[in-house]
């Protein structure tokens, strides 16, 4: 990019360089594309420029985002509903237990948040639609509007697919556990497990309050004939006597081979960690263990050394950070509007580059190194002077 810019300014001062001269120079194809959409538009996709036009004619032509049209919305529960999508062609399709980000305009204003695929790859391979399984955030910005606003026929953006797929390899013995909306990408990979015939050993404890808070109850019966080896257990807390304060060693203890199973958690973060613990004391290695987080979590608490001067070079703006707000605040505090998808360290999205000075990450308490390295805006915090490329 910043050959570019120099190009152009060698262009600006008239020194002998056609404009052929310098696509030639930046190379055909893509980055062609993005060097004129640069110089013309000040995207990197011109097409963009024509967004208000192409999606009075077709929303899915749109191209800040990629669109994908609301096929059919289904109630899973008193406060979830799956929403089936049909993304434009160019998106790219996903792999089981990986995850999105919805893109929503709500008054004057963009929102990003993530959410799990519930679906198996199959159904975007074979007719061209995903499904996406949402939980009412009681207070949340997005999803109590979500839930409540769309209907199909409307046109939503989303993101490219990212994570990693956890689903097991052949004959690999696994444990899934999950607790409320963390079951949907749990079901997106017993699906691909379907479609693939696995017979793999495979124990789901899935935790919820009560027999009405089951997110895709139906799916998980259907599965549970097509995976003959699945052993399904839904525990609603509230009514479970044997257990009334949800996870117990008891559960583990009835799972046979344990130790040797590979272990997938995802739901809520106090789950998730009393999980950890318990499967730690019962012998889990710990590299069998993986999780999908999907909430903000207190972090750390950070050193008396927080905080310093940060400063912003590409816009030239400093400021005094008090070490209690992440990087991508401070950035939005300053008036810059830095990209960002998920704001909880999961998507990359809010990735810079930070070119001197110490951050501290709050979700694992460590800090980088003092030279140049990316970061993710959204979860660190200076730790004396700072200086990023933003």
């Amino acid at each position: 990019m910043q050959e570019s810019m120099n190009m152009e300014k060698g262009v600006d001062r008239g020194q002998g360089r056609s404009y052929r001269g310098v696509l030639a120079r930046v190379g055909p194809g893509r980055d062609t594309w993005r060097w004129l959409g640069q110089q013309l538009f000040n995207r990197e996709n011109p097409a963009m420029y024509f967004d208000p036009l192409l999606e009075s004619i077709n929303p899915l032509w749109a191209q800040r985002y990629i669109p994908a049209r609301v096929e059919a919305i289904e109630a899973e529960t008193h406060d979830s509903k799956t929403l089936t999508l049909r993304p434009a062609r160019r998106w790219g399709g996903f792999r089981a237990g990986q995850h999105l980000n919805l893109e929503v305009e709500k008054d004057g204003r963009w929102y990003s948040r993530p959410f799990s695929l519930s679906c198996s790859p199959s159904h975007w391979e074979q007719d061209g639609t995903i499904t996406v399984t949402i939980k009412k955030v009681a207070d949340g910005e997005v999803t109590p509007w979500l839930l409540e606003h769309f209907e199909p026929g409307d046109v939503i953006g989303i993101s490219r697919a990212y994570g990693e797929d956890h689903t097991p390899e052949p004959g690999r013995p696994m444990l899934f556990i999950t607790g409320g909306s963390g079951i949907t990408p749990v079901l997106s990979q017993l699906e691909a497990m379907a479609d693939r015939h696995l017979r793999n050993p495979v124990t789901l404890l899935y935790f919820v309050r009560t027999d009405a808070d089951v997110i895709g109850g139906r799916k998980l019966e259907a599965l549970a004939e097509r995976l003959p080896n699945l052993e399904l257990r839904i525990v609603a807390a509230e009514q479970d006597p044997q257990n009334p304060d949800h996870l117990g060693p008891h559960h583990l203890q009835a799972v046979e081979g344990l130790t040797e199973r590979d272990c997938f958690l995802c739901g809520p973060p106090g789950l998730m960690k009393h999980a950890q613990n318990l499967l730690a004391d019962a012998g889990v290695p710990e590299e069998k263990v993986s999780s999908t987080l999907f909430a903000v979590g207190p972090g750390v608490v950070v050193t008396e050394d927080a905080g310093g001067t940060v400063h912003f070079s590409r816009s030239d703006i400093t400021v005094e950070s008090a070490g209690d707000r992440r990087l991508l605040e401070e950035a939005e505090s300053a008036g810059l509007n830095p990209r960002y998808g998920c704001r909880m360290g999961i998507c990359h999205q809010c990735s810079c580059r930070k070119t001197s000075g110490i951050v501290i990450n709050q979700q694992t308490g460590q800090p980088s190194g003092y030279g140049e390295e990316t970061i993710q805006l959204c979860i660190n915090v200076p730790q004396g002077a700072v200086e990023l490329d933003l």
